[in-house]
């Protein structure tokens, strides 16, 4: 195939009839300024989309259009041509013609010549251009141009390591955090960059008998990322302990312990918690981002009543609000969130973790050890002597923690906590339970949010769907005749999601406010009428139904609905 030519993308543009002379002219003034490239200004100003651009190129160069976001990759042929390279000149190989000995490559950008030469050469091939959109080339790179590769090599660098008369624990042992050229070390950074990259929430290191297994959790779900000789379990759970200043002659006990890791876009606090099993230690790291910022509260996806609910409750000046919910289902962010808020030079916020998770800017925050009877009631009663505005308390473990959170909540203190509860009407009754007395939750509690994480369907792959037998009659319970009424979505899988259909998650939510009717029923100790004005002051407004409102809205799916209130009903 000829080279392509050189066009002038503004004025082909106009010529098209997808820019005007004035668009042009703003978008040069604002290249003048900024450095950036003319197609990007056009893009983000909204003069015109990125699929339009890269249409209209196609159709000029005579070269095919390749949606990416419904193309089946080869990876084979994707990793004919490097990493480096492809990132470099915005290329990636689709398809090979085999009779005629030539490859398929699709550019970002098919008018540079010196960009087609190059991976020409690279490939030794002839190419045949190809038109594809910036954002889903760099998307699918990502996913093809991944670690795991890399991970099984030094993996298996490792294990022959191991194998040989040279290999020395004792040195391993030594290893500073500067030893790059370990293959430990090589191939935990391997791993911290291939997590963070899928957005994983956690690392698994799990050892069997005869091999190693190693599992991201993403979205919530886990996934084999790659396997490697059992043999490996050792050096690697050690290096982790070294980094997080445990014991590393201690293998019969759990040990729990936190690091930091620097990695080329981000800086991830890394908590660990080993587990000696019958193969070996497993580790699990809970990897939490520094660099990603919080939410704030109106960008937490909170229906409008739940948060304005939500904002008149915590900027009361006393009381107590409770996130309740599994561990993983976002109770910390949201309280970060709302801390985030209320954070300001005329309060003062104390917060009393066990860990501490995220680091804010202008809030005392406290790390509770055990191990030196550091606990959560001994600081909770110091941080009451230091003058604070707002108290946030990681969790309400005990009788004597939440008693003294109520009684701060009682004395003019504003007192964020989380407790593990299924729903929010249960969590006055599980406070009763824990020994809490009656008059000081019906005093001191304001608000309870209870709150689930559901997967969101791929916008890159989404497409209506048409419910099953069993799907619709579940939906029938909360939708009644109206069912077939709407339109309901699903991802069917494709690179940007890595086949599953869902990327990232978002909160459901429901929530009880202490009325005095709820007051009342609570100081009188009868749990089934205090149930029935619960169930009333709520009016049906339940996570269950808060995750239809998502399948409704085509967020969500009904599948992924189903799944979360079946974890609610067990």
């Amino acid at each position: 195939m000829a080279r392509p030519e050189k066009i002038r993308l503004g004025d082909f543009l106009i010529t098209q009839g997808l820019l005007t002379k004035e668009q042009l002219d703003l978008a040069l003034e604002e290249q003048k300024r900024s450095g950036r490239k003319l197609g990007r200004i056009f893009i983000d100003a909204g003069y015109v989309s990125e699929k339009d651009i890269a249409k209209a190129l196609g159709r000029q160069l005579h070269a095919p259009f390749v949606d990416l976001a419904t193309f089946q990759p080869k990876p084979d042929l994707i990793k004919q041509l490097p990493e480096a390279a492809a990132r470099r000149y915005r290329a990636i190989v689709l398809d090979n013609e085999q009779d005629i000995d030539m490859l398929m490559v699709g550019f970002a950008d098919p008018t540079d010549l010196a960009a087609y030469d190059e991976v020409s050469r690279i490939l030794r091939r002839e190419i045949m251009l190809a038109v594809v959109m910036e954002s889903q080339l760099m998307a699918m790179m990502d996913k093809f141009y991944r670690h795991t590769e890399e991970i099984s090599g030094l993996a298996k660098e490792l294990t022959e390591d191991m194998s040989s008369s040279q290999f020395d624990f004792g040195n391993l042992q030594g290893l500073t955090a500067s030893a790059e050229d370990a293959p430990v070390v090589k191939l935990l950074n391997s791993v911290f960059e291939e997590a963070i990259k899928l957005r994983a929430s956690d690392v698994h290191i799990e050892p069997q008998e005869k091999s190693l297994i190693i599992r991201f959790r993403i979205d919530g779900m886990l996934h084999v990322q790659t396997e490697a000789d059992a043999k490996v379990a050792a050096p690697l759970v050690l290096r982790l302990k070294l980094m997080s200043g445990l014991d590393i002659s201690e293998k019969r006990l759990p040990q729990d312990g936190r690091f930091n890791i620097k990695l080329t876009h981000s800086s991830v606090d890394v908590r660990l918690s080993t587990l000696p099993t019958q193969y070996g230690e497993s580790a699990v790291m809970r990897l939490l981002s520094q660099s990603a910022g919080f939410l704030s509260l109106d960008k937490m996806g909170l229906p409008p009543t739940v948060l304005e609910r939500l904002r008149h409750a915590i900027h009361r000046p006393s009381g107590m609000v409770l996130v309740t919910g599994p561990t993983g289902s976002g109770k910390t962010t949201t309280l970060y969130s709302a801390l985030a808020e209320l954070n300001s030079p005329e309060k003062k916020i104390i917060t009393v973790e066990d860990p501490v998770e995220y680091r804010l800017p202008g809030i005392n925050q406290v790390q509770v050890m055990e191990k030196i009877d550091l606990s959560f009631s001994r600081v909770l009663r110091s941080a009451l002597r230091q003058d604070p505005d707002i108290i946030l308390v990681g969790e309400m473990r005990d009788q004597t923690t939440a008693e003294i959170g109520m009684r701060a909540a009682m004395t003019g203190h504003m007192v964020l906590s989380t407790l593990h509860t299924n729903d929010a009407l249960s969590t006055p009754i599980r406070l009763f339970d824990m020994g809490v007395p009656r008059f000081m939750v019906a005093l001191s509690l304001q608000l309870v949010l209870a709150q689930r994480l559901v997967r969101v369907v791929c916008d890159r792959c989404v497409d209506v769907y048409k419910p099953n037998p069993h799907e619709r009659e579940w939906l029938r319970s909360e939708l009644g005749d109206d069912v077939d009424a709407h339109t309901y979505r699903k991802g069917y899988g494709c690179t940007h999601c890595n086949k599953s259909g869902y990327v990232g998650r978002q909160g459901i939510y429901e929530y009880l406010e202490m009325t005095n009717s709820l007051v009342e029923a609570a100081n009188h100790g009868d749990p089934r009428e205090f149930m029935r004005l619960g169930r009333e002051q709520m009016a049906g407004n339940s996570l269950r139904r808060d995750a239809v409102r998502l399948v409704l809205e085509g967020r969500s799916t009904i599948e992924e609905a189903m799944r979360i209130n079946n974890i609610l009903e067990e």
